[in-house]
């Protein structure tokens, strides 16, 4: 083989130092072949994944895309639902006629759960819309539009599933033993018929209260109340004269501060947030627009009672007298108002020592945010009834509601008498209660009709097994009627109170288990905002509400007078 290597001739180019072995020589031995084929068959390892970073970040942007994408679709599904009632059940003159007098929070909510179905039902009103109260003392300030808290009441009964008969009038007389009701139309525009009767199997008042005075002069005609839309707009238009007239040329500094003085007489939640919001008005916008008021402009806070906010707990009282303080609304506890004139106010304040004091408080607005009365309507039908005569507070009641004295007719909310505060949540929960009565009464009566058929069939059979089989079917029918009549009297669940106090803080007293949870702060008024913004009656008013109180932290609340 050495002899061959030496015989064969080098390729031309390649240096001669070097030797070609031959081509069998190249060829890997069995051994090496072996190894190559075993690291051939190994299986290859898997690439790692690499670490996913941000994870949280992106569960938690995973989590917001899908609630805003259920919730938009939620919101879109609410305002066709809104937009687009269903068709309506006529009235059928064979059913009752229940009659509703008001359109407060205890009428509406117990059309809402009613079924109108059953009922010819008829809801008289001088106001065609539902007021979600809790949100009245921010109109005047324009921290919200009066229309974002109004639903009218024709969506309401729109949406039940039998026709709902709305007159908008003022009900004048009720006439317990004819069962009618004397309704006028007082509005503006008057048709040749503008007084009617209108008749009634059941009747339930639930016309609310007025404004009292307690006999104090001069209050009804120089004072404000705070009950009506109406009412927040003449406000508005009082503060903001009170306001123009002051900057007026050569206005003298005595009567510029009378002028911008304004005075809230009432130390409950409407008073106090009402307070809170013409102070949060003055610092937040009219101070910068209006700066020649900034020495002058004054909120006071009157209140008869030794604290405001009484049916709070304690801290919470003193927390928020502590607030007012800080946001300078003078706060004047043991002071009664006495007498009320065009331009001032005589009040009587207990001193420490227990001494009293008259005082003069000159004013420009005065604001009565203080105590219930009956209404016309109302104190006329008491006087009917002798059950009624030693009833003050409004028409005295029974546990299911029932006016004392009379048959079939209930009264609930502010025109009733009750051993609960007259707040809009006693009122709603007793109109939820009202339509459960209502409800069984009509399951009741049709249960009834189906028993008598049922009897008489069984009078008329001659076979034995269709009595007895029609026998079972009256044992079921009896023991649902007894499960049917079986409601409880009416008890109210207290869930709460809250109230703003300015300063974007609130106060909370909610009910817990067994006992109240007391809060108070800037957390807490974001609690207070959403509380009140998922209480509001429709999606249309949550998103009108949203987008006013956006509004107004974007631009500020306007400075115009209306």
């Amino acid at each position: 083989m050495q002899a061959a290597l030496r015989m064969r001739p080098s390729p031309i180019g390649l240096n001669t130092g070097r030797f070609i072995l031959p081509r069998q020589a190249l060829r890997p031995s069995p051994e090496r072949a072996a190894i190559q084929r075993a690291y051939s068959t190994a299986p290859t390892p898997l690439p790692q994944p690499p670490k996913k970073k941000f994870r949280f970040i992106r569960t938690a942007w995973s989590v917001t895309k899908w609630t805003a994408l259920l919730g938009t679709a939620y919101l879109a599904y609410s305002i066709y639902e809104t937009r687009y009632p269903q068709e309506q059940i006529d009235p059928d003159p064979t059913k009752k006629t229940l009659v509703v007098l008001g359109t407060g929070w205890g009428s509406v909510a117990l059309l809402k759960k009613l079924d109108t179905e059953n009922y010819n039902v008829i809801v008289v009103s001088p106001r065609n819309f539902f007021l979600f109260t809790p949100l009245l003392p921010s109109c005047p300030t324009g921290t919200v539009e009066h229309r974002s808290i109004m639903e009218p009441i024709r969506h309401i009964i729109r949406h039940k599933k039998g026709t709902v008969q709305f007159y908008e009038a003022d009900a004048t007389k009720i006439d317990h033993e004819r069962r009618v009701i004397v309704c006028n139309d007082n509005s503006d525009i008057k048709g040749d018929v503008n007084q009617t009767e209108i008749p009634f199997d059941y009747l339930v008042v639930g016309v609310g209260a007025e404004s009292a005075t307690f006999g104090i002069p001069g209050v009804k005609e120089h004072a404000c109340f705070l009950k009506e839309i109406s009412d927040a707009q003449k406000i508005r238009k009082k503060v903001m004269d009170c306001i123009e007239t002051a900057m007026f040329k050569d206005q003298s500094q005595e009567e510029k501060d009378r002028l911008l003085h304004m005075v809230v007489v009432g130390g409950g939640p409407t008073g106090v947030e009402f307070a809170a919001e013409l102070q949060d008005f003055f610092e937040d916008d009219l101070r910068k627009w209006v700066p020649d008021i900034s020495d002058s402009f004054h909120v006071t806070l009157v209140e008869a009672l030794p604290n405001v906010l009484p049916m709070f707990s304690k801290t919470l009282i003193e927390y928020t007298e502590k607030t007012l303080n800080e946001e300078k609304i003078s706060l004047r506890t043991k002071t009664m108002v006495k007498k009320v004139t065009d331009k001032y106010i005589e009040a009587e304040v207990t001193r420490p020592d227990g001494s009293k004091e008259l005082q003069v408080l000159p004013y420009g607005c005065l604001i009565w945010a203080t105590g219930n009365a009956v209404r016309p309507v109302v104190r006329d039908l008491m006087s009917q009834i002798p059950a009624q005569k030693n009833s003050r507070r409004g028409l005295a009641v029974n546990e299911y509601l029932v006016v004392d004295g009379t048959d079939g007719i209930w009264a609930l909310g502010d025109c009733s008498a009750t051993k609960y505060a007259p707040t809009a949540q006693v009122a709603s929960q007793q109109g939820a209660f009202l339509a459960r009565l209502f409800n069984n009464m009509a399951k009741t009566q049709n249960i009834e009709k189906e028993m008598t058929h049922l009897e008489e069939l069984a009078a008329t059979s001659d076979s034995d097994a269709d009595k007895e089989s029609i026998k079972n079917q009256l044992a079921v029918k009896e023991k649902a009627v007894r499960k049917v009549k079986q409601l409880s009297p009416f008890e109210y669940t207290h869930q709460g109170s809250l109230a703003y106090i300015g300063m974007e803080r609130a106060v909370a007293d909610i009910a817990w288990w067994n006992g109240n949870f007391a809060s108070g702060g800037a957390w807490t008024y974001l609690f207070w905002r959403s509380a009140y913004l998922s209480m509001c009656f429709s999606t249309r008013n949550r998103v009108l509400v949203a987008l006013d109180w956006l509004k107004v932290k974007v631009f500020g609340r306007d400075v115009s007078r209306e």
